[in-house]
Order: structure tokens, then sequence, then C-alpha cells
């Protein structure tokens, strides 16, 4: 070992040397501390068996969980509304429609294909703007936005050919039936097959552990995460757990057990708890509320013990999770690759890869920013319209509540880079620094 005799015992490449056996046993001994406080909090969040009440537009009359039944449609007429056989269930295809040429309303006849009524059949009565004006063939009515022959705003535009479903509603004279959506399984699991395909075409096994991890995610979001808040537990602190145990299994299943992956784990989990303190800030600041969407406002009336600005908490917090993880990976993988190519120390590692990550910061950014933008699209357009000053509608709490969550999202990516730089080049092993390890420590 060099020595120095101006008063210094070691050399800058001797203190560099030491610092690797070093940060690597705190890198493990804070992951393992973590894990094991993480479990803990599972354990003690763990939600109940307990039932919760239905909300109202999932209930039904009986005040049970709506039951649905499959359909498709197989004819269409137009004709005058309040047919007294909408709804009701038929024995054959002899539905008694009158048809009229330009009719207000649009029925479709549809047979069941699933439930205890399959094989009859029903009618769909869909009124069109023409009967929202109070038009009637041969009579002028008054004028509506758009075609008087498309569906009133809000009602589904339906071919003959559609599969959907169909909503039950139990009556004294037997069930009728109402549209309730559009039936999606199969093409949902097209697109699935699809996106699994092109994964694990590119990415090969690296891609298909990534899609188990993906799964592993839904599942502790929908067996753990959604369950536990429902149950009364602070959104807060279950978001906080359950990103920390979706974040060790995806990021070690996706990218193998490494010291690169430990430092892009660990600058995630510092990052996602300073992700969480500026969410907090920005609500408290900015006095977000979340009641501006119906869905927040429904849970807090149907499911009182949820706080609502925890709530908003836990989603700025899981929201900012993915792109977190994309980050610190791609900032840890890039230190150990330019350490691996000849960075002669770790503090020039740490610049290279710094300049690599500079150049990501400016590219996530934007790709948080208008994912945002592209979700609230239609909120956009109806606020163009309002004709109110754009500060006052950049203000109000549906359009903050995005805006805190890109600004946050941005905060939290920007302060994620140098963290997982640094991790990283103190646990990589530069090219020019002499080796005390397996050459696979440092991979």
């Amino acid at each position: 070992m060099e020595r120095k005799h101006h008063g210094h015992p070691h050399s800058l490449t001797d203190i560099s040397h030491m610092l690797s056996p070093f940060a690597r046993w705190l890198v493990i001994g804070t992951l393992a501390v973590t894990a094991v406080a993480v479990t803990i909090g599972m354990i003690v969040l763990w939600p109940s068996d307990s039932e919760h009440p239905v909300p109202t537009q999932f209930r039904s009359a009986d005040g049970g969980s709506i039951q649905t039944v499959n359909g498709e449609v197989v004819d269409q007429f137009r004709a005058n509304c309040l047919n007294p056989a909408a709804g009701s269930v038929l024995e054959t295809a002899d539905i008694p429609i009158n048809p009229v040429a330009g009719g207000p309303c649009i029925l479709n006849a549809v047979r069941f294909d699933s439930g205890e009524v399959e094989g009859r059949y029903t009618v769909l009565e869909i009124p069109t703007k023409g009967a929202q004006s109070g038009a009637e063939p041969g009579r002028d009515g008054a004028p509506v936005p758009g075609s008087v022959d498309e569906p009133q705003a809000g009602q589904p535009t339906l071919h003959v050919g559609d599969a959907i479903r169909l909503s039950t509603v139990p009556g004294p004279e037997g069930n009728r039936y109402t549209f309730f959506d559009f039936q999606r399984g199969t093409a949902t699991i097209i697109w699935a097959i699809l996106f699994i395909a092109a994964i694990v075409l590119v990415a090969a096994w690296r891609g298909f552990r990534s899609i188990i991890g993906l799964a592993f995610a839904f599942i502790v979001l929908g067996g753990f995460t959604l369950p536990a808040i429902l149950d009364g537990s602070s959104p807060v602190a279950v978001a906080v757990v359950s990103s920390a145990v979706i974040l060790f299994v995806v990021l070690y299943l996706a990218h193998g057990v490494s010291l690169r992956t430990s430092s892009a784990l660990l600058g995630t989990l510092v990052s996602l708890l300073m992700a969480g303190l500026l969410s907090w800030l920005a609500i408290e600041t900015m006095n977000l509320t979340g009641l501006s969407g119906d869905q927040t406002t429904n849970l807090q009336v149907y499911q009182g013990n949820i706080s609502v600005s925890g709530l908003l908490l836990a989603g700025f917090i899981i929201g900012t999770l993915g792109v977190l993880n994309d980050v610190t990976i791609t900032q840890a993988s890039a230190a150990f690759e330019l350490a691996a190519a000849g960075e002669p120390t770790r503090l020039a590692t740490f610049r290279a890869a710094m300049r690599v990550g500079r150049d990501h910061i400016a590219s996530t950014v934007y790709t948080l920013v208008f994912a945002y933008a592209g979700s609230a699209l239609p909120l956009m357009l109806l606020f163009s319209v309002a004709q109110q000053p754009l500060g006052g509608l950049l203000t109000t709490d549906v359009v903050a509540v995005e805006l805190a969550r890109s600004f946050v999202g941005g905060i939290a990516i920007a302060l994620s880079v140098p963290l997982t730089t640094a991790i990283a080049a103190a646990l990589c092993r530069p090219a020019g620094a002499p080796s005390s390890a397996p050459a696979h420590a440092a991979s």
C-alpha cells in the first residue's frame, strides 16, 4: 500500500479501494433491515375479511352487487320511444317493434348469450338527440348539437354484431335488462398477448421476468393495497409498504440479484420516501382536497373511514413508483458499465454517469408531464371553452392535483439521479482501482 509521508496516511487510490467493501456491506445491511421492516409492516397492515358496503353505482335494486349477462345486438330499428318491450325478456326473435323512419329512438334487438335467459331476447331503447329536442318524424324540433340521428350524450353507440353486457334489474314482474357495458374480454386478451410478445421478443428472458414482476405488482395492489385501505389502515403506510414490497421483488426478479440491482433498489426506496415527503408538502401548501373527482366523493360517502387526503398522498407515492424505477435502474447500469469500460476512479465514474443522467432527466420529465396531460385531455378541452382566466383554471383542484403530480414526480426524478449514481459509483470497481473481491461481486 502506498504511504504518504506528508500528513496523509493513505493515497486517494487506497481510500477509493477501501470504500467499496464498506459501501457494499452498508447497502446490503440497509436493504436487509428495510426488508425486515417492510415484512413487519405488511403483517401489521394485513387486511381482514370484513365485508364493505357496495356503492350505489355498483348496487342492484335489491341492495346487492350488480348482476350482468352477456348479449349480442342482432338487429336495429328506428322507432318511437317508450316501447313496452324495452328491457323485458322475449322468448323469440319476433320482437314487437313498429319501425318509423327517422324515429327519435334507436331500438336494438339483443340476444342473451349467458345466464338463465340465454337464447332469449330483449330490446334496448337508445334515445337520439332528436328525442332530446322533441323532434318527431315530419316535425321540426329544436336545434341540438350534432346530428339528430346520433345517440344522446352518455348513451352508447351500438351496431349489429356488438357484444355487450346487460345489467339485471329485479322487479315485481320479473327481471328487466339495461345496457351496462361492452364486452372487452377477447380484445383485452389479444392486446395483452401482443404486449407480452413484444416485451419478450425484444428483451428475451429478462423481459419475461419483468412480465412476471408486473403480474406480482398487480397481485400486491389487488390482494393487499386496496383491501388494507378499505379496512381503514393509513393509505400512506399501505402505499409505502406496498411500493417497497413490489420494488424488492420486481427489481431482483427482472434484473437479477447483484450490487448493480441493489444500488438501484436502495436509490429507488430513498427516492420514494423523498417523493412521499414532497407529495405531503405539495398537498399541504397547495390545499389540495382530492374531492374534485366523482370517484373520490363517492368513496368518501360509502367508505367514510378512509382519509381522502391520505388517499391522495398514497396515489402520489404509487404514481411515482414506475418512473423512479426506470430512472434508478438506468443510472445504476450506466455507472457500472462506465466503470467496467475504463473510468479510472469512482469520482470519474460518477461524473460520466451523471452526464447520462441529465439526458435521462430531461426526457423522463417530458414523459411524465405528457402522460398526465394525455389523461386529462377531455378536462383540458372542457376548460378551454369555459371562458375563464387561465390562472383560475390552473388552480382549480382537479387541475392542481395533476400539476402537483407532475411537480413532485419531476423533483423526485431529479433527486433520484445523483443519489442512485452516487450509490452505484461507491459500489462499482473502476478499471483503475485495485481488486480485492471477485469480479462478479461488482456486476
